[in-house]
């Protein structure tokens, strides 16, 4: 894009002008030339002269060449799109995976003896890194209700540094009360990191409602298409500034044709989710009317827990919901999944593709039990589902004969 707007752009619009300057889009002789920035696969940057050599390190900042750890205009544009998309931002870091990203996040923000508060919906990578690396590391992870305020009051210690919050959970689906959670966390100076993936900055600012650092995996929704594996995160000054550091010292960088990809994923990413949101919605509503679901797990659902948070704090959604059965064993709930023609099985989630993946969070919880307390204790059992792009319809047809094949099946 090689013209500054004359005035501030709606999100759909900055989907698609994000990061294109024209120096990244063209040459000094013809700025904004093409569309896209192309991809710089350059692991070693020239210097004109020893002089240019000598200042490099000092300029620390994107749009700078220095080295190929630091990027290039395809990272740099990646980068800046997003910063562009995160209200309140100054910056944001990338990195090669959602999971490198929170870790990131997490080394920013924390030091040996320091205590972690970790959701107790927290995505299970994030909670492995609180049972090993951090536990090794010398912090001492505690889990904690995420619908319960006064729990996580209750958990804070002067040791206490961080807090992160994923909401809403990317498998049982509790949103959390977010603005009301960091105000406690910032009373105690605690630094307040929010996994947003599910909603992405389209559907919940993250920072605006009281992250000090909001996370993503780009592997979802901003790419898209199943076929990258990349995280950000954004912050305000003081934040980007300590993530910057940290990623640089560890050495973390993203591919530039995983960021082209990325790039492309996102111009589009606003369609998809509308699309994605709007299905999932339909089919939630079909599957909470029939008799083989006990619980339907969908923020966005009337009447589902969670929606009247959702419906005051969220702008948006995405395709990603969990379903419970009425009863009967992991065997049946197998056999539904095996049925299935149009969802694959696979992990992941935000891709033009529907999948589906067995859901039985008893093993991942700690401060909370499952089922919970307001279920009953048979409907242990469920799946969690990510539309994508396909026939409202005819997934409709394939979860139909998914339940087919759960109600032939054995079990109690």
């Amino acid at each position: 894009m090689a013209k500054t707007p004359s005035r501030p752009l709606h999100p759909a619009t900055r989907l698609v002008t994000g990061g294109r300057r024209s120096e990244w889009t063209g040459t000094a002789a013809q700025p904004g030339a093409v569309v896209n920035p192309p991809v710089y696969r350059a692991s070693t940057h020239l210097y004109p002269d020893t002089a240019a050599l000598k200042t490099g390190p000092a300029k620390n900042e994107d749009g700078r060449f220095y080295y190929g750890r630091r990027g290039a205009p395809t990272q740099w544009a990646l980068a800046e799109a997003l910063t562009e998309m995160e209200p309140g931002a100054a910056g944001t870091m990338l990195y090669p995976s959602g999971v490198a990203a929170i870790f990131g996040a997490l080394l920013a923000a924390l030091r040996p003896g320091d205590v972690l508060l970790m959701t107790d919906n927290a995505y299970e990578p994030s909670r492995a890194l609180g049972r090993a690396w951090l536990h090794e590391f010398g912090v001492e992870t505690r889990w904690f209700d995420p619908q319960d305020p006064a729990a996580f009051a209750a958990a804070l210690c002067p040791r206490s540094k961080v807090v992160l919050l994923e909401s809403p959970g990317s498998l049982t689906m509790e949103v959390q009360d977010i603005p009301a959670l960091a105000e406690v966390a910032h009373a105690q100076g605690l630094c307040v990191i929010v996994d947003n993936t599910w909603a992405g900055p389209l559907g919940f600012p993250a920072l605006t409602m009281g992250a000090d650092i909001t996370v993503m995996s780009l592997t979802k929704h901003v790419g898209g298409h199943s076929d990258l594996m990349m995280g950000s995160a954004a912050a305000g000054p003081e934040w980007y500034a300590k993530l910057r550091r940290m990623a640089q010292l560890t050495g973390q960088v993203v591919s530039p044709d995983d960021a082209a990809l990325a790039l492309r994923g996102l111009r589009t990413m606003g369609l998809r989710l509308q699309q994605e949101t709007a299905a999932a919605l339909a089919l939630a509503e079909w599957l909470a009317g029939r008799d083989e679901v006990a619980r339907v797990l969908c923020p966005m659902l009337p009447g589902s827990p969670g929606h009247a948070l959702w419906q005051r704090d969220f702008t948006g959604g995405c395709g990603l919901f969990s379903v419970v059965l009425r009863g009967k064993d992991a065997a049946a709930r197998n056999a539904l999944i095996d049925a299935l023609e149009l969802f694959g099985i696979g992990y992941s989630w935000g891709g033009f593709e529907s999948l589906v993946t067995p859901l039985d969070p008893a093993g991942t919880r700690s401060a909370t039990p499952w089922p919970l307390p307001d279920m009953d204790p048979a409907d242990r059992f469920g799946v969690r589902l990510s539309i994508g792009l396909e026939a409202v319809e005819d997934l409709k047809a394939d979860l139909e004969r998914g339940l087919a094949a759960w109600r032939g099946a054995e079990g109690a």
